[in-house]
């Protein structure tokens, strides 16, 4: 015996990453020193920073791969997984530098592979950072043949002096929401839930949804925030704290960018909750604590900023074709969210 006949064609990995290697290389900035293939990935600190700190991030894409396989549609999901980390390392003021992959997989599929890796590829073009390498595990007896699963690593660079950590957070900051793209990436195992037990099949078109198939409407990539927020702060736009809005949504999340003894309230009629969320709580009978403890509610990210600023960053976002909306204000309080429910 061998390896192939334990299921694992060491061949076809190696032909896998012949294919994907022109992916990869057009995501390259100019630090990266060395190509694809050894054993770790090499990068230079860009020059011009005094006291640069490095910001680091991983993430998933969770049960949303499940939706990707039963459609065989993976061009999506690895935008998804580039999202998830690096809009979590922008919080922090930071520009995301580079990224890994790790893709595990029961028998590899080179076509479907070259998918997602497409995808993490045109998520690292729209972050702005460089694909620097990964790792592809084939695991027969692990994973059902057709199945795949993912996981992320990023890691990001900021001036210590422009860091945000809460601590610049002022009582009377505005909460400004910038519009997600869908469910993003949260609350899939809900979805597929009440699509399940509704008796809906992905290729159905509800009302609600105005057209777009039901599996269309959840497969909608995480929107990346990174090039549209670093712009606005080079703008001049004062940004004083910033929160992704993931699992948990606003109750969870927002207050993680407060400063002590901050609290944000917010004005539930501010914006209008997207169609697929109301299908989502219409379907599946879900109360309206569940779906914003669950889901991001139609916004993907919150930036605090002074009053006198709102009209100028609402236009700015605008003009990058981010719907964004000023949703509540900081005032003095224990770290939670008030008036989301009243």
């Amino acid at each position: 015996m061998d390896y192939r006949d334990a299921g694992v064609d060491v061949e076809a990995g190696r032909a896998f990453v012949d294919q994907i290697r022109n992916l990869v290389h057009s995501t390259f900035r100019p630090e990266v020193i060395g190509g694809l293939g050894g054993f770790g990935g090499c990068f230079q600190l860009p020059t011009g920073y005094k006291e640069p700190v490095l910001v680091s991030g991983t993430d998933g894409v969770g049960t949303k791969l499940k939706i990707a396989q039963i459609l065989n549609r993976h061009d999506s999901v690895g935008i998804d997984l580039v999202a998830m980390c690096v809009n979590d390392v922008l919080t922090s003021g930071a520009e995301p530098l580079f990224f890994l992959d790790y893709v595990a997989t029961g028998k590899l599929d080179k076509e479907q592979l070259t998918q997602v890796v497409a995808g993490i590829a045109a998520g690292c073009k729209l972050a702005g950072c460089a694909l620097l390498g990964g790792e592809t595990a084939e695991m027969p007896g692990f994973y059902q043949v057709g199945e795949y699963d993912l996981a992320g690593f990023c890691v990001g660079i900021v001036e210590k002096s422009q860091m945000l950590d809460g601590s610049q957070v002022q009582v009377g900051d505005v909460a400004i929401a910038l519009a997600s793209a869908g469910v993003h990436s949260n609350g899939i195992s809900l979805v597929r839930k009440i699509v399940s037990d509704g008796g809906f099949a992905w290729s159905d078109s509800p009302d609600l949804l105005a057209g777009e198939t039901i599996g269309e409407a959840f497969l909608q990539p995480t929107r990346i925030y990174v090039k549209p927020v670093l712009a606005a702060r080079q703008a001049g736009i004062e940004i004083h704290g910033m929160a992704h809005i993931t699992g948990g949504g606003l109750p969870e999340n927002l207050p993680r960018c407060l400063g002590k003894n901050q609290t944000i309230k917010i004005n539930p009629n501010s914006w209008k909750i997207p169609a697929t969320f109301q299908w989502l709580a219409e379907v599946g009978a879900v109360r309206d604590e569940a779906m914003f403890n669950t889901f991001n509610m139609g916004i993907g990210f919150v930036l605090l900023i002074p009053p006198q600023q709102v009209e100028q960053t609402i236009s700015f976002f605008t003009s990058q074709n981010i719907p964004a909306f000023a949703i509540g204000e900081v005032i003095p309080g224990a770290g939670t969210l008030e008036g989301l429910f009243s």
